[in-house]
């Protein structure tokens, strides 16, 4: 059975949905009749916890599950806190708490007391949604190129779960290796319909597919927002190389980009001086200041920072 009292905590809700279900699996092996109960911090009245707990007629076991500390209110931390002295015997209790300040005593109590906890945190950088879609596949028994991992990311990166739900459907529908052609038949639409080509395209020097991608996503209802932050992050990733590149691969590898970034970045720099490099991000920090509010326009802001951008290249 796993341990008296387990605590989920991140913001990441897929990652967390599979920590609980993982639980109440390994639980389920130890007794395939438990009995799960669950908790919504939303419904809570006080006293619900101890009765959830408490041995039902049969003194079956049970899994309590209880969702949503991050918004409890307090009835619920007090019941919790008074319960963590002495668990319920054959009960396992699941907190899951969702990040934030609420709860800070209850979560200080849990790490004093050395809880099990599972970090959900956000998955955020392209390297570790990277990394997710590579374990995704792996765990169901594929096997993917580094380009395809670029392209699913690209295509489906925004949230966790798409890329899951973007894996599965791959990993189902498709034999063999998974290259990034397989990527473009199934999502090849959403791919276009990002910052990301966009940015590739700027990067490149070639403005007029630049623009053409731009106003195709603008018109599929991209925010120009995003596509400012992939024009930033492509950069960034740029320069971050370009400061280090002199000094081996061994300084590259300190900056914890993954391998394909690092190609890319490499090749990229084969068409990039520093002074255009400079231009480039000067272009995109005043983009990104006006589609945020100091602009009257913002899908004007963001072309215009894609011309420079592509212009700077190769100067």
């Amino acid at each position: 059975m796993p341990a008296p009292v387990v605590l989920v905590s991140g913001t990441e809700d897929l990652l967390a949905e599979r920590a609980v279900d993982r639980v109440v699996t390994l639980s389920r092996e130890q007794d395939p009749q438990i009995e799960v109960v669950r908790l919504d911090a939303a419904d809570y009245a006080a006293g619900m916890l101890g009765v959830s707990t408490s041995p039902s007629l049969f003194a079956e076991d049970k899994v309590v599950v209880v969702t949503g500390l991050e918004r409890a209110p307090d009835e619920l931390l007090s019941d919790v806190l008074a319960y963590l002295p002495a668990p319920a015997p054959g009960v396992v209790l699941v907190l899951r708490h969702g990040g934030g300040q609420r709860g800070k005593k209850l979560l200080d109590t849990l790490r004093a007391q050395a809880v099990p906890t599972v970090a959900c945190d956000a998955v955020k950088s392209d390297a570790d949604k990277a990394s997710f879609v590579t374990a995704e596949l792996r765990r169901a028994g594929r096997r993917p190129d580094g380009q395809a991992v670029r392209a699913l990311v690209d295509a489906v990166g925004s949230d966790l779960r798409e890329l899951a739900a973007a894996c599965a459907q791959l990993a189902a529908d498709t034999t063999g290796v998974i290259g990034p052609e397989v990527v473009e038949r199934y999502y090849g639409g959403r791919i276009e319909a990002t910052g990301f080509r966009v940015a590739d395209a700027a990067v490149a020097g070639d403005a007029g597919q630049a623009v053409s991608l731009l106003r195709h996503a603008l018109a599929t209802g991209v925010d120009p927002v995003p596509v400012v932050a992939a024009l930033a992050a492509k950069l960034r990733t740029i320069a971050k190389v370009a400061a280090v590149r002199s000094r081996g691969s061994a300084a590259v590898r300190e900056l914890g980009l993954a391998p394909w970034q690092v190609d890319r970045a490499m090749a990229d720099l084969r068409r990039w001086t520093p002074e255009g490099l400079a231009t480039a991000i000067g272009a995109v920090a005043q983009a990104d200041a006006e589609v945020k509010g100091e602009g009257r326009d913002p899908r004007f802001a963001v072309e215009r920072a894609v011309l420079r951008v592509a212009a700077a290249s190769g100067r």
